[in-house]
C-alpha cells in the first residue's frame, strides 16, 4: 500500500462542494434546474447539516479512492525489483488520471441511474461533465501534493 498524505485527500474532497456552488448555482444553476424540471425551492435540502455532511463524507470517500487510483498508476520498479509507488507527481498527471476516472467508472454509473430515473439529455450532460471536472481537479490536487 502507498503512503499517503491525508491533507491533499480532504483538501480535494471539499472540490465538489466548492466548484458545485460554482457549477449548479451562477454558471449552470438555471439551465440544471430547467433540465431537472424543478425550481431552486424545490431542490432545497430538508436537512442542510445531513444533507451537506454527506456530501462531503461521500466526496472524501472518493477522494481516498482516486488517490489510492492514481498512486497504483504510478507504480514503478527499482533496479532491485522492489515496488516503488508515486514516481510522477504533476497536477497535469494528476488531473489526466482523475478525467480517466470520471470517465470509466463515474459516467457509466451517472448515465445508468439517470437513464432509468428518466432525465433529460441535458442534465446527464452537466452532471457528467461537472463529476469529470471534479475529478480532474482532485486528481490534480492529490497528486501534485503527494
Amino acid at each position: 500500500m502507498p503512503e499517503m498524505n491525508f491533507l491533499p485527500i480532504v483538501v480535494a474532497a471539499l472540490v465538489p462542494m466548492i466548484l458545485g456552488a460554482i457549477y449548479y448555482g451562477p454558471l449552470f444553476g438555471k439551465q440544471w434546474y430547467d433540465s431537472l424540471g424543478k425550481t431552486e425551492e424545490e431542490l432545497k435540502p430538508d436537512n442542510m447539516a445531513i444533507t451537506y455532511g454527506l456530501a462531503l463524507f461521500m466526496a472524501l470517500i472518493l477522494s481516498f479512492t482516486l488517490n489510492i487510483f492514481i498512486e497504483y498508476m504510478h507504480k514503478d520498479c527499482n533496479e532491485a525489483g522492489e515496488l516503488i509507488f508515486g514516481s510522477h507527481h504533476t497536477f497535469g498527471h494528476g488531473a489526466f488520471h482523475g478525467m480517466f476516472f470520471g470517465l470509466i467508472a463515474i459516467t457509466p454509473v451517472l448515465v445508468s441511474f439517470s437513464l432509468f430515473h428518466k432525465m433529460s439529455f441535458k442534465s446527464i450532460l452537466l452532471n457528467t461533465f461537472f463529476w469529470t471536472l471534479c475529478l480532474a481537479i482532485m486528481g490534480g490536487i492529490t497528486d501534485v501534493w503527494n
